[in-house]
C-alpha cells in the first residue's frame, strides 16, 4: 500500500484531514489519547474492569486505517507504561502482566483488523460495520483470554477455561453488542454525510 491511499481504499480520516506525515502523527497521537480518555469510563469488577477502551479502540482502527491505526493503539499501550493512561489511571509494568494485560497487548490488532476492514469499505454498512467490530472484539479476547488465564494462576487463583470465560468474557458481552450497534448507526451515517466522493 503506498502512502496515498486509492478512494476505495480510503478511511474516514483520509476523507477528512488531507494525507500528511504531520497529519498521521497527529491522528495517531490523538486516537492514543481518545484510547486513554475513554479507559478513564470505568465500572470496577475483578479481575477485568469494563471500561470505553474497547469502543475507543475500534473506533481508532476503523477510522484511522490499518496502519495509523494498529500504530496509535501501540502507543498507548507503551504511553502507559511511565503515564496513567490505562484504566483507572493504571500504569506500568504491572498492569501489563497482570490479569488486564493480554487485552491491551491485543488493542494494536484489534485496531489494524477494524483497520484493514475499513479500507476494504466495510465501516460504510451497518452490517459491514457489526461484523467489524464484532471481529475486532474477537481478536481482544483471542489474545486476553489465554492471558488472563495465565495472570490468574500466577495470583493462586482458579483459572480453568470455565472460570476464565465468566470473569473476562462473559460480563462483556453486552457491552460489545451495544458499542457495534453504536458503530453501525454512527459510522454508516457519517459516510453519507459526506458525499459519494468517500
Amino acid at each position: 500500500m503506498t502512502h496515498t491511499l486509492s478512494i476505495r481504499g480510503a478511511t474516514l480520516a483520509d476523507r477528512v484531514v488531507p494525507r500528511s506525515v504531520l497529519a498521521d502523527a497527529a491522528l495517531v497521537v490523538g486516537g492514543a489519547a481518545l484510547t486513554a480518555l475513554a479507559a478513564q469510563l470505568v465500572i470496577p469488577l475483578w479481575p477485568v474492569p469494563i471500561t470505553g477502551q474497547t469502543f475507543a479502540v475500534l473506533l481508532v482502527g476503523t477510522v484511522l486505517g490499518m496502519r495509523r491505526g494498529a500504530a496509535s493503539l501501540l502507543l498507548y499501550g507503551l504511553a502507559g507504561l511511565v503515564l496513567p493512561v490505562y484504566a483507572d489511571g493504571g500504569h506500568g509494568l504491572a498492569v501489563l502482566l497482570g490479569t488486564s494485560g493480554g487485552y491491551i497487548v491485543a488493542f494494536p490488532f484489534a485496531a489494524a483488523l477494524t483497520g484493514w476492514l475499513a479500507h476494504r469499505r466495510w465501516d460504510r454498512r451497518v452490517i459491514g460495520t457489526l461484523v467489524s467490530f464484532l471481529a475486532g472484539s474477537a481478536v481482544i479476547y483471542a489474545i486476553g483470554l489465554p492471558w488472563l488465564a495465565v495472570a490468574l494462576a500466577q495470583l493462586g487463583q482458579p483459572h480453568d477455561p470455565m472460570t476464565v470465560l465468566r470473569l473476562g468474557f462473559l460480563p462483556f458481552l453486552i457491552g460489545d453488542a451495544v458499542k457495534a450497534g453504536v458503530a453501525a448507526a454512527l459510522l454508516p451515517g457519517l459516510w453519507r454525510l459526506l458525499g459519494p466522493k468517500g
